[in-house]
């Protein structure tokens, strides 16, 4: 009977170990559970991550499935107290095992599974900790973890054949979500310790690795006394680990916690705006007018443009990997070649921000202190006010959820007057104060937008792109997903129509008021400046002033149907635009984006070209799958085009772009036109030289934000001088290769045409009204 309970017991052994290595063998081979591939064990952080890179080689950002905010750094960036604080911590018998520590599996088998012990520690090594954050979905039972376990075993051994000690310790460290946002250690460090990884020192080592075991449990921020403790245990195994002398470990328990803690976000970072831009642009779906609002109607039309017209718009879903999915930015690991560069990016995000943040906003909150509907012009009554304040709470965020929820509009109005903790944006850091939901929406309402493109007209290649001065608290895009009203920037489209219709830029024309006949309706354009008037003047002049008496002059003798067609022939998609002789004065509604790349057929005689954003894609193993190519279109004739430079180059030698000359001391050939539409809602800048094109937008969220005064509003004063900024910050660069002096090609016949235009101008923007 004994032997053969003995030989039940052999048997019973022979089996558990047959069926266990047959388990590990079908784990090992994928027949079983999942099993990662082999190549994605040997880039398991950034293989499915899309790597967006700037035309000067640097990389921009990153897009992967969670947003992460992670920055891989090698092993030789991690300062030795991180490696020795986890490695004492964690994994005492790390460089000793390989993946898998028997002992202190067995330890954790009997202490905390059959004793009950639950400060036996636990039996998982860095490499299985590492493989379950890779590989493993978090296990929704108790039974589903205990069929992972044996998984993650095989997947840690699989990593130590793949990488050396050094390389785990780098991976654990740089896949870690260290709380606030802060994935990986580059990122931790920065976030608590405005530190690099490199310098950090034993006691702020102690403290990141303390994280390790429950980051929201001993969150440094929330619970600085119970992370200060477990710092403590850390420095206490490093200790034992004799990574520490008693001695040291006397002196460093009684540092205080100290942080210097600043939340950092993956919004932030190079071209932030561009990068989001380019995300949505290349996922987006072909255009089903199902999916658009009634009121939308217009965003249908310009996307269903997008997607027949530019390979880039869609790209992920017009092409196709070798198993027929669509490609995916989020886990495909594709490499995306833009044409920004990464230095003008700086010179124009740095020149937004001098002007808009540092001049304009100081001026404008000025002029809202003596407001009493402010931010809001004063020409408002208060319950115009209280409309748009009422429309921006319907379409804010807290009113959706709680109304999704059930709540009453009557709830929703006390909960909008109601004040509650929030942390609001200033441009010196954001501040925690108090206020109520309506008071916030007002205050960011407060703030001016702007946005910035500038590209190269031969090419279309697009070297800076700034939507906006803060994409964490405004998020919308002012270059591509803005349209607003044009102004005068309209105007260089209308003398291009009369130039096409045998014009010349000397021909004459009367400066005065006069009355058209539209519809059976009369129309009277005005003018801000009456100077000259009654007086013949030449074309050139009236463009240099930008005279709304002359550009309806221009547009009685031609067709407003075909001034609508070549609006659309420079690229301007709007569909909304409807012939009318109002049109001359830019009532209808472009993007930045839109209005630099029709600029660009005065720079590339005649030629516009449309903005490219990608040169090229690449895929996870360097193959390039698309190459972009500038996409082209006659607008107008080269005599045309020679015509307009002429033209253009009189609105900055004599005319409303003049203080390039006398202010900031621009000296070479530049084409501009400035703009400003009713009451100063918008301002705009237009300027090209022979190798770049940009334009610039400075307003407010509404139209009925703005300054009051001309002074500051018009587009001379709100967005020249961002252009101006940003032209010297590229100039300056000598290895950009950019030219002050470059001069257009334009043959010796087309000269100014009368001297004395060049000696009447005045720094006056007109005014649509």
């Amino acid at each position: 009977m004994r032997k053969a309970f003995i030989h039940f017991l052999w048997g019973g052994l022979i089996i558990v170990i047959l069926f266990s290595a047959g388990a590990f063998t079908a784990i090992w081979n994928g027949w079983i559970g999942y099993m990662p591939d082999i190549e994605d064990l040997q880039n398991p952080i950034n293989r499915y991550a899309t790597q967006v890179y700037s035309s000067d080689g640097k990389v921009m950002g990153t897009w992967n499935l969670n947003k992460e905010n992670r920055i891989v750094i090698p092993y030789s960036k991690i300062s030795p107290n991180l490696v020795h604080a986890l490695v004492a911590t964690e994994d005492e018998r790390f460089y000793e095992h390989s993946g898998i520590d028997f002992i202190a599996l067995s330890r954790a088998v009997v202490k905390r599974g059959i004793l009950g012990q639950k400060s036996a520690g636990g039996g998982s090594t860095i490499t299985q900790q590492l493989a379950k954050q890779l590989y493993s979905s978090t296990a929704q039972s108790t039974l589903e973890r205990l069929l992972q376990k044996p998984i993650e075993w095989v997947i840690a051994v699989k990593l130590e054949r793949c990488y050396t000690k050094e390389e785990i310790i780098a991976l654990y460290l740089n896949y870690f979500d260290f709380l606030h946002n802060a994935v990986g250690i580059k990122t931790a460090a920065n976030t608590y310790f405005n530190k690099e990884p490199k310098d950090l020192s034993i006691v702020e080592a102690a403290t990141l690795v303390g994280l390790c075991k429950n980051p929201s449990f001993f969150n440094p921020v929330r619970y600085p006394d119970r992370c200060r403790e477990r710092r403590n245990v850390v420095l206490g195994q490093m200790v034992k680990s004799h990574y520490l002398s008693s001695l040291e470990y006397d002196q460093l328990v009684s540092e205080p916690l100290t942080l210097n803690f600043h939340r950092t976000d993956h919004k932030d970072g190079t071209a932030t705006y561009f990068r989001e831009f380019l995300r949505q642009y290349m996922m987006a779906k072909m255009p089903d007018r199902a999916d658009y609002p009634s009121w939308n109607k217009r965003q249908y039309v310009i996307d269903s443009i997008a997607w027949a017209s530019d390979p880039l718009y869609g790209w992920c879903n017009k092409n196709f990997k070798k198993d027929g999915s669509p490609y995916n930015v989020y886990s495909d690991g594709l490499k995306v070649y833009t044409t920004i560069n990464s230095r003008m990016q700086r010179y124009a995000e740095e020149a937004v921000y001098q002007h808009v943040a540092l001049n304009l906003q100081p001026a404008f909150n000025k002029e809202n202190r003596k407001k009493a509907n402010a931010p809001f012009t004063d020409q408002l009554t208060s319950q115009q006010v209280r409309d748009i304040l009422a429309r921006s709470v319907r379409q804010s965020e807290r009113y959706r959820n709680m109304k999704a929820n059930g709540a009453s509009e009557e709830d929703i109005r006390e909960a909008f007057r109601t004040r509650t903790d929030m942390t609001i944006f200033t441009y010196h850091g954001d501040i925690d104060t108090s206020m109520t939901p309506l008071d916030s929406i007002r205050y960011y309402k407060s703030f001016l937008r702007s946005g910035f493109m500038s590209m190269d007209p031969k090419t279309g290649a697009v070297k800076a792109y700034v939507g906006g001065l803060d994409y964490s608290h405004f998020m919308y895009d002012m270059v591509t997903g803005g349209r607003r009203q044009v102004g005068s920037t309209i105007k260089p489209f209308l003398y291009s129509l009369a130039m096409e219709n045998g014009f010349s830029p000397c021909d004459l024309a009367p400066n005065r008021q006069q009355t058209y006949m539209v519809a059976g309706q009369p129309w009277t354009p005005r003018n801000t400046s009456h100077s000259r008037y009654g007086q013949m003047v030449t074309l050139k002049w009236g463009l240099a002033q930008s005279n709304n008496w002359i550009s309806a002059y221009l547009m009685s003798k031609l067709s407003p149907q075909q001034f609508v067609g070549l609006l659309h022939d420079y690229g301007i998609n709007n569909p909304d635009i409807h012939p009318s002789m109002s049109l001359c004065l830019g009532p209808c509604e472009v993007s930045v984006a839109e209005m630099v790349s029709a600029y660009s057929a005065f720079a590339n005689h005649g030629i516009r070209t449309a903005p490219m954003f990608v040169t090229r894609i690449e895929d996870n193993e360097g193959n390039v799958i698309t190459s972009f190519q500038p996409r082209m279109n006659e607008v107008i004739s080269a005599d045309c085009a020679n015509k307009m430079l002429v033209l253009l180059q009189g609105v900055v030698d004599g005319g409303t772009a003049g203080r390039l000359r006398y202010k900031y001391h621009f000296d070479g050939q530049i084409g501009a036109k400035t703009g400003t539409t009713n009451r100063n809602s918008d301002g705009w800048f237009m300027g090209f030289t022979p190798e770049l094109v940009s334009g610039v937008w400075v307003g407010g969220e509404d139209r009925d934000i703005h300054f009051d005064n001309m002074q500051l509003g018009q587009g001379a004063s709100s967005a020249l001088p961002i252009w101006a900024i940003f032209m010297k910050k590229v100039y300056a660069d000598i290895s950009l290769g950019y030219n002050s002096q470059s001069k257009f090609d334009i043959p010796d016949e087309y000269n100014p045409c009368l001297k004395q235009d060049n000696n009447i101008g005045n720094d006056i923007d007109e005014v649509f009204e």
